[in-house]
């Protein structure tokens, strides 16, 4: 690790303020010392801590026009980006290396290594996740562009002055199929997501009930909570909470979430014999399918689940978290060798997590000991059924919580800035 101060550009063919590992990466990268300059979307603010930093700049790209037709939208939109990020580029100051978020693939690893090349800048890749494999979503895997996507990725991999990556998983795919080297930089939640106290929980369901009505009583306790006395104590017939952050796109399949909601609210209209608590959802983030499920769910008319869909500020979202009972991650990854952001969070909040199962998920959760996983609705409906049954007064579940919450303390003690420290702050 050198100890020369550098000017390092970030770049992220995305919105910067939701990009929450690459933020983590320039907050580190200024701790450090260097200038940090951030080129990305500027859709949603980035967080506190970035905007207050004296050594981050940020320069936003400009999103581009719809074109009707598919395929020259897409055609357009490419050389669109290209001319922006050529143009940031050029006028931000001269970089010492660039570190580039991958996917997307398409124009920016061309263009940025490219870039590198000219005016000999170290190039970085951090792989989220695969470019080709998020395309094949939504196209045969062998269309031609997902095959260019691919050798893209594999092209500009080989050329890079390091590789970061987020699983084993993926390390080791990344060097089998292609020859690159990478190193794993697991993502690890930052100290703002922590557990907090019952008077904290309290004050922010307060603050959230003056948007959300429902959360709160005319007398002025919440649901979940009652001030006793000068004390904060929780209500022994309150509701569960249940979160999920989720992306609202087909990488995450929300029909899943749905069913076993649909199958809770239908347990307890017919009157089976477990005792389940009214359930309230909180799902965060943005996304296109957003607007059809929230209609979706508008007209099943729920009684006994109330579903709610924030866009919560970035230091509202761990609060969201460290006051929910339980939450579930949708996340199935289109390459199968990601981890999700979303289960860090959660688990830095000390928070037990339902996860949507795939081959690599084992590197972070382990079922029955700090979590569980879920194939399909029915495992998920059960999972929630066991979990809220005789809430919360149920001495079981209350013996799983504690074991998993003390699994997860174990986790909570490595945090971003010591693993950034240790894997990633050699290459700078």
């Amino acid at each position: 690790m050198s100890e020369e101060k550098k000017n390092v550009c970030v770049v992220v063919l995305g919105d910067i303020g939701r990009s929450p590992r690459m933020q983590y990466h320039s907050l580190s990268l200024a701790e450090m010392g260097h200038t940090v300059d951030i080129i990305g979307y500027g859709e949603t603010e980035p967080m506190e801590t970035i905007k207050k930093s004296s050594s981050i700049y940020y320069h936003y790209l400009l999103a581009p026009p719809t074109i009707p037709l598919k395929l020259l939208n897409y055609g357009f939109k490419t050389i669109w980006q290209a001319i922006n990020l050529i143009f940031l580029l050029i006028i931000t100051r001269k970089p010492d290396i660039l570190l580039i978020q991958n996917p997307p693939a398409i124009p920016s690893l061309i263009v940025c290594w490219l870039f590198c090349f000219i005016i000999r800048a170290k190039f970085i890749i951090d792989w989220h996740n695969y470019a080709h494999t998020i395309m094949a979503l939504s196209l045969p895997k062998d269309n031609i562009l997902v095959k260019i996507t691919r050798h893209v990725e594999v092209f500009a991999g080989l050329r890079a002055y390091n590789n970061f990556c987020v699983t084993n998983a993926m390390k080791n795919d990344l060097n089998k199929n292609w020859g690159i080297s990478a190193t794993t930089l697991y993502d690890k939640p930052p100290t703002i997501f922590k557990s907090i106290s019952i008077e904290e929980k309290h004050k922010f369901i307060i603050r959230l009930g003056k948007t959300y009505k429902q959360l709160l009583n005319n007398d002025g306790s919440t649901l979940f909570t009652q001030i006793t006395g000068n004390e904060v104590t929780y209500k022994n017939d309150r509701p569960g909470i249940l979160v999920s952050s989720t992306s609202w796109t087909e990488d995450e399949d929300f029909s899943v979430l749905f069913s076993a909601l649909q199958e809770y609210e239908n347990h307890i209209a017919q009157g089976n014999i477990r005792k389940l608590p009214q359930l309230i959802c909180f799902i965060t983030g943005k996304g296109h399918l957003k607007e059809y499920y929230c209609n979706k769910i508008k007209n099943e008319n729920w009684k006994h689940v109330i579903v709610l869909t924030p866009w919560l500020e970035s230091n509202d979202y761990p609060l969201m978290l460290a006051s929910a009972d339980l939450g579930v991650c949708l996340h199935t990854s289109s390459s199968g060798l990601d981890l999700p952001m979303k289960v860090v969070d959660m688990f830095g909040c000390a928070l037990p997590v339902c996860a949507y199962d795939f081959k690599c998920l084992d590197e972070l959760i382990q079922h029955g000991k700090n979590g569980y996983k879920f194939s399909n609705s029915e495992e998920l409906s059960k999972q929630l059924f066991d979990w809220f049954q005789n809430f919360p007064n149920d001495l079981h579940q209350q013996e799983t919580e504690k074991k998993f919450k003390n699994e997860l303390e174990t986790f909570q003690k490595l945090r971003w800035r010591e693993n950034w420290t240790k894997y990633a702050a050699p290459f700078f």
